[in-house]
């Protein structure tokens, strides 16, 4: 699994991670795993596997590290 930093949230319910390289992972409230979305903050260190979605790629199983 990659880790990475939670970058910014949104009030729609996805966010993008920081992931130390020169473009950021978007995911999807859907995509987490033994957290809630209202439950995680901006700067948060996650770990996830990266994936593929319909728009590009996309952070999949997100869980706090």
């Amino acid at each position: 699994m990659a880790e990475g930093t939670i970058k910014r949230l949104t009030d729609k319910g996805f966010g993008f991670i920081d992931t130390g390289t020169a473009s950021d992972m978007f995911f999807h409230m859907s995509a987490l795993e033994g957290v809630s979305y209202e439950e995680l903050r901006e700067g948060q260190r996650v770990s996830y596997n990266p994936g593929q979605g319909p728009k590009g790629p996309r952070a999949e199983n997100v869980r706090p590290v």
